[in-house]
């Protein structure tokens, strides 16, 4: 075929209008690249408004809308006029938790997909931690089960902090960054928009026999990851979970955390 001419090439060009980029959003850009990339680490201060003003020869105003946008993101805490300067925060599981169960409570989202993105996370946290897992993180798993067994049922907030722990520990034995983050938040959200309502619901007995039930839980995933059995961790994860949540959920919901449980068959060797 020839070859189109230019005209026709530049006939078919779908442009659109630009819009200027505003003094606060370049402000914003150089600060959020200097927290991604770990020159502004977690706890540090930035300049006061002052200097910040001084630094990119902008106005107040523009300074000041720039570290709103900033503290909206999670990447700072910031307050008018401190001298101290805004505390950077940088990326954290707390940002996104918060973000996840907001999403859990409106009607983009639910529960039940909450719940069973959880499943999905944990399971292969598992099944990662289970092949690249060190013998240190291995002593740290065993240590906090201990402590579970030892807080129940007495102390349900150190018991709910311990398994917490027990989670961000697995999360980050998986070797994935990302992963370790997101599975954190996500726990960390579900237990924020459900857990506390079942302690209120469940009786002192039905608790009891909850963290009973969960010690029994760990220990099985401590032997699954001590054998380096992934695929064994993974599957106790899942069950675990939609025992736990699934009655709670609503019924049209449950349909989705079974299929979550499912997998696929292996496929015959060709």
């Amino acid at each position: 075929m020839p070859a189109e001419s230019p005209e026709r090439l530049t006939a078919r060009a779908d442009f659109r209008p630009v819009r200027p980029v505003r003094a606060y959003q370049r402000v914003a850009e150089q600060i959020e690249e200097r927290i991604l990339g770990g020159s502004l680490p977690p706890g540090s201060r930035l300049p006061g408004e002052r200097e910040l003003m001084r630094q990119f020869d902008v106005g107040r105003s523009t300074i000041r809308e720039a570290l709103r946008v900033l503290q909206s993101s999670g990447l700072i805490r910031s307050r008018p006029g401190d001298p101290q300067g805004a505390e950077v925060l940088g990326v954290s599981p707390d940002t996104l938790s918060h973000a996840l169960g907001r999403l859990a409570r409106s009607h983009l989202s639910g529960l039940g997909e909450l719940i069973q993105f959880r499943m999905l996370l944990d399971a292969e946290s598992y099944r990662l931690a289970a092949r690249l897992h060190s013998a240190d993180d291995l002593r740290r798993l065993t240590g906090l089960v201990d402590e579970m067994a030892q807080l129940a049922p007495g102390d349900p907030r150190g018991f709910s902090a311990a398994d917490g722990e027990f989670h961000r520990v697995v999360a980050e034995a998986s070797g994935n960054a990302l992963l370790a983050l997101c599975a954190r938040a996500v726990h960390d959200a579900v237990v924020e928009a459900i857990e506390s309502k079942l302690v209120r619901a469940e009786g002192a007995g039905e608790a009891a026999d909850a963290m009973r039930r969960s010690v029994a839980h760990h220990r099985q995933i401590l032997d699954a990851l001590g054998a380096r059995d992934g695929a064994r961790a993974a599957r106790l994860g899942r069950q675990a979970l939609h025992d736990h949540y699934a009655p709670h959920v609503p019924p049209q919901d449950r349909p989705r955390l079974r299929a979550a449980l499912e997998e696929e068959p292996e496929s015959p060797a060709g």
